[in-house]
């Protein structure tokens, strides 16, 4: 498993491979909303410590970390939240070892209702940072606040995701006799896409965009197909057209920052360093040097998640880099 991300205007930066993982890894979100122009925190209690954090819990065999982060807010506080930018990793000893809890920002509305199960949470609060600052019982978790109220300070709290999905594992080049375009997802492919289509539930994209080759529709088609998303077609995307006009792929690409949309694209190994390139041009130095510069770029089934501010000059603030669950 990999893991990345940078926050641009501060110095969050982490890197995961399996050879330097904890032994418990954990995730969570502070859930944040506007209530009359004022900034609230969801913050908990939690019955088994008598202490006051945020919504977070302990990684699932079959799970990513940012599955992690938005199951346990469904599971404690009964809010189906998506995620925004990366804000921390805590760090601290616990009885089996270290243990490292990865925290995003997830926005709700102000209407949103929270609710407390009464299991592993008996309490809920929506409070200030001030508020929550005070109320929190470890210091730890006073780090992801301060991520989150610097980026309310900056106006980059409202964010969008571009998310740039390379295809799942395919069948070989060699042992296929049909048409390059219809070429399909091998057996692990399959279960990768199925494994993609969770990890894009976490940022739940509004729009989706593909390669019309067969193994970059069935990539995207299960997060299609639960999401009722439809995906739109783009014959530039193809490893062919792309290496007879690489300028139409790039004019694809930078539609994504200039539009709106919570959007995944996917596409082809040969076709990413034209995307890469377009990003680098749209994120600045410090986010492009946590691009990846060498062939293949992706691995099957791997993406990129780049957060836009939505108010403002529609700056980048975060780049992350996520591999599905592989089995």
């Amino acid at each position: 498993m990999l893991y990345s991300a940078v926050r641009r205007d501060g110095d969050f930066t982490v890197t995961k491979t399996s050879d330097n993982m904890p032994d418990v890894v954990a995730a969570g979100c502070l859930i944040w909303r506007e209530k009359k122009d004022q900034l609230e925190v969801l913050i908990i209690h939690r019955p088994h410590y008598d202490d006051w954090s945020w919504p977070k819990g302990k990684q699932d065999a079959g799970e990513t970390i940012a599955e992690t982060a938005v199951r346990e807010v469904r599971e404690e506080v009964g809010l189906n939240v998506k995620l925004g930018v990366p804000l921390a990793v805590t760090k601290y000893k616990v009885k089996h070892g270290k243990k490292e809890v990865f925290y995003w920002a997830a926005r709700t509305t102000a209407a949103a209702h929270a609710q407390a199960d009464h299991g592993e949470v008996d309490d809920l609060k929506w409070v200030t940072p001030e508020k929550a600052r005070e109320m929190l019982t470890n210091d730890t978790d006073r780090e992801p606040l301060d991520a989150l109220v610097d980026l309310q300070a900056k106006g980059n709290l409202y964010t969008r995701p571009i998310l740039i999905v390379r295809h799942a594992k395919a069948k070989p080049r060699s042992s296929w006799a049909g048409a390059e375009g219809e070429r399909t997802l091998a057996a692990t492919g399959k279960r990768q896409a199925i494994a993609v289509g969770k990890l894009l539930e976490t940022w739940e994209p509004t729009k989706l965009i593909s390669s019309p080759w067969v193994r970059c529709m069935q990539t995207v088609s299960p997060f299609s197909k639960t999401s009722g998303v439809v995906i739109k077609q783009k014959a530039p995307l193809t490893e062919d057209a792309h290496k007879a006009n690489p300028k139409k792929v790039a004019k694809i690409v930078q539609s994504l920052f200039d539009k709106d949309d919570a959007v995944a694209l996917c596409t082809h190994r040969p076709v990413l360093p034209t995307v890469l390139q377009v990003m680098s041009e749209n994120i600045g130095n410090k986010l492009t040097a946590q691009l990846p510069v060498e062939d293949p770029y992706l691995t099957p089934g791997e993406m990129l998640v780049v957060h836009v501010a939505k108010k403002g000059n529609r700056k980048a603030i975060a780049v992350e880099q996520i591999k599905p669950f592989n089995d």
